[in-house]
């Protein structure tokens, strides 16, 4: 397990989003902390993240979260964990074992934010209070905590047009978005399409299934089919590994030289970016967002008010009002990789600069 001594950023931009919801949940909200009962460092924590095929969850938000609510409960807390591996039924069997196990409260990255909905009721009725992470589950959440989802696909758009230059009208782009179960792709691609709409030709845009890079490898080659590959300028990809699936079609198409984006800043995400295949990537500090998701629960764990840690309130489709916290995200390119996820204690030069990228890496002066 990659070290977790990471630097963290530390301010949080407070950001309001408008009203999206419907009517509230009885018991939605923030009233579920004064109602808990009051609890010492001797919590049990659950934690449910979605899956295990994009690289962050079991490297970075797992150690992460576990290493603060360690330091929060003077090493007391116990953190009970399970990994869902992209499939929806299995999280909710899971939120039944947490129950089951009488956690004190419970982290659930959702893997479909609308089928989780009927257990985070269950856990609500047991007692157990929810902290929706990453991505906004619904039903009645205590809180929330993730990236301004939107401003991602913006950097991401603006990332794409740079690139694109004055050849943004010149040909067509495809848009590899991300899950249609996961409500933050819905957000990334209207981040991105408040920019990029009316300034490039959209030739194929798809919701790639359960955000699987053999899915985006796959709607690549029939994006290439369909629209040519002399008339193929660009990609949007919403994340780092649907880039590496789309790169090798890319690759085995023979198309070279054209920008594709990312999110994510995993290893192999920074390696093609040093290489030169992939354009960028989007950097979230995860740090600082695992730091605030440990907080709300061992906050709501032990009865405590969340005001200080969640000062903005965002609504899901059936919960109005959830305390929140948004986190700020930063666009990384080949010009400042050492000013992010090394100067952050994410990756070091020799985990990116490996023998096949070491020349890559004298060239952009990554030593």
């Amino acid at each position: 397990m990659r070290r977790a001594a990471f630097a963290v950023a530390a301010g949080a931009m407070a950001v309001s989003l408008a009203a999206c919801g419907s009517a509230k949940e009885s018991g939605g909200g923030s009233s579920s902390s004064s109602s808990a009962k009051k609890k010492g460092d001797n919590i049990k924590v659950g934690l449910l993240l979605p899956e295990n095929q994009t690289a962050r969850y079991e490297k970075f938000d797992k150690p992460l979260i576990e290493k603060k609510i360690k330091e929060l409960t003077n090493n007391k807390a116990t953190l009970v964990y399970a990994n869902a591996k992209q499939d929806a039924s299995t999280q909710n069997q899971q939120v039944d074992t947490m129950i089951t196990n009488k956690v004190d409260v419970l982290i659930v990255d959702a893997v479909d934010s609308a089928a989780i909905k009927n257990s985070v009721q269950k856990a609500k009725d047991a007692g157990i209070p929810v902290v929706a992470y990453d991505r906004l589950a619904q039903g009645p959440i205590d809180a929330y905590t993730s990236f301004d989802n939107v401003t991602v696909g913006k950097t991401q758009g603006e990332a794409l047009l740079k690139a694109l230059g004055s050849k943004a009208k010149s040909g067509k782009i495809v848009m590899m978005n991300g899950s249609s179960t996961d409500p933050n792709a819905a957000q990334f691609k209207k981040g991105a399409l408040s920019v990029l709409q009316g300034k490039v030709n959209i030739g194929k845009s798809y919701d790639t299934k359960d955000w699987k890079p053999e899915n985006a490898n796959a709607n690549m080659e029939g994006a290439i089919s369909a629209i040519g590959k002399k008339n193929l300028i660009g990609v949007y990809s919403a994340n780092d590994g649907m880039a590496g699936g789309i790169i090798t079609a890319l690759k085995a198409a023979g198309i070279s030289n054209i920008p594709v984006t990312g999110q994510d800043a995993e290893l192999a995400g920074v390696q093609r970016i040093v290489a030169g295949t992939q354009y960028m990537s989007v950097y979230k500090p995860y740090p600082q967002e695992a730091n605030v998701a440990a907080e709300m629960a061992v906050d709501l764990a032990q009865g405590k008010s969340l005001s200080s840690v969640a000062p903005d309130k965002v609504d899901s489709p059936t919960t109005k009002q959830i305390p929140s916290k948004l986190v700020p995200v930063q666009s990384l390119t080949k010009d400042n990789i050492k000013d992010t996820v090394i100067k952050d204690g994410i990756y070091t030069v020799a985990d990116i600069c490996t023998p096949q990228y070491k020349a890559a890496c004298d060239k952009i002066g990554l030593k």
